[in-house]
Parts: structure tokens; C-alpha cells; sequence
């Protein structure tokens, strides 16, 4: 049952002045007859940067209750292994960063699943998302502009333009909380 702040309406009555209204009424909470979309699953694509660690936050404190995944993307044209497969033990090879994570998440009474991947990153994320039935995409933006972003593209503009369920992007200076860990903006 989903419980809503907003109180019912009641007429003015002799009851109480402007004042101190009647406690008739005041302060009753009712079910609210719109049901709320629960996410269930999070999926946050991440690489050893600060962007990524605060949409990891970010996640963290939103979806409480949800399942996490974060998944580390191999790009293929960064191995040098595109239209082939990558020796067995790149697939393995865990990024240290997992062990921070598993730790924050730790520290937060919550345990993550983590996942390495092999592909382009963009249709990666997509197709793993799809895959693992995501409801929610949280990741990180460096904040890129101009040319370096006409040259280098925008992992996180290519996941939300072509995503089919929602995805937020974080700012790489907005934590969790929305505060700013920097005055200075790139």
C-alpha cells in the first residue's frame, strides 16, 4: 500500500478559528490511488573515475531497495580483440575499483553484483541492461564540451539518447546528496 502526505480536504466549520483549525481531519494521511513504479534493478556502468564513483553514490542512496549491478566495460577497440575474443583471462580480470565498490556498498548495508563485459561501450551497457532486465541506468558524466566531446563522443549521451528505460546522468562535481564538491566547472 502506497501511503501519501497530502491531507484530505474538509470544509470550514464553526469547529475551530483560523487560528487552530479542528483536529478533524488534520494531519490524516490516505492511500494514495496512483501507484508508484518500483525500481527493482540499477545498473550503473563504471570505469576508475570520480564521475562514475558519485553515480555509484548517487544510486545508492536513491534506490535503497533495489538491486545493484555495476559493470565495467572492455571496450573492444581499446584491447585491440574487436571481432575476436579476447584471451580468457581479460574477461576475467576484475578491476580494482570493484573491491572500493563492494565496500562502499558494504558500508551501506547493501551488496552489489559486479560484472566485467567485452564490447563498445554504449551497445554494451544497452545490451546488457536489456539482458539483465535493468529498470534504471545511473552513471556518471565527466562533463565533457566542445571539441573534446565532438572527437571523443559522450558514453553517457549515447546510453540515454538510445536507452529504452530511464537513465540518469550524474555530474562528475554533484554528489549523492546534490552538493557540489567543486566550485569550478570544466
Amino acid at each position: 500500500m502506497e501511503v501519501s502526505g497530502v491531507r484530505r480536504t474538509q470544509q470550514r466549520t464553526n469547529a475551530g478559528s483560523a487560528i487552530e483549525p479542528s483536529a478533524e481531519g488534520a494531519g490524516i494521511f490516505t492511500e494514495n490511488p496512483v501507484r508508484t513504479l518500483m525500481t527493482r534493478h540499477v545498473l550503473v556502468p563504471m570505469d576508475d573515475s570520480e564521475p562514475a564513483r558519485a553515480a555509484f553514490e548517487h544510486a545508492l542512496t536513491i534506490y535503497p531497495e533495489s538491486e545493484i549491478t555495476v559493470v565495467h566495460v572492455v571496450d573492444d577497440l581499446e584491447t585491440g580483440y574487436a571481432g575476436e575474443s579476447a584471451p580468457a583471462d581479460a574477461d576475467e580480470a576484475e578491476p580494482e575499483f570493484f573491491t572500493e565498490v563492494r565496500e562502499l556498498a558494504t558500508t551501506r548495508d547493501h551488496s552489489v553484483k559486479t560484472v566485467v563485459i567485452e564490447g563498445t561501450s554504449a551497445e554494451a551497457i544497452l545490451e546488457f541492461a536489456d539482458e539483465e532486465e535493468a529498470d534504471q541506468i545511473v552513471m556518471g558524466s565527466a562533463g565533457r564540451s566542445g571539441v573534446s566531446r565532438m572527437l571523443l563522443g559522450s558514453i553517457a549521451e549515447g546510453v540515454a539518447r538510445r536507452s529504452t528505460i530511464p537513465v540518469t546522468i550524474v555530474p562528475r562535481a554533484v554528489t549523492a546528496h546534490g552538493d557540489s564538491n567543486s566550485t569550478e566547472r570544466q
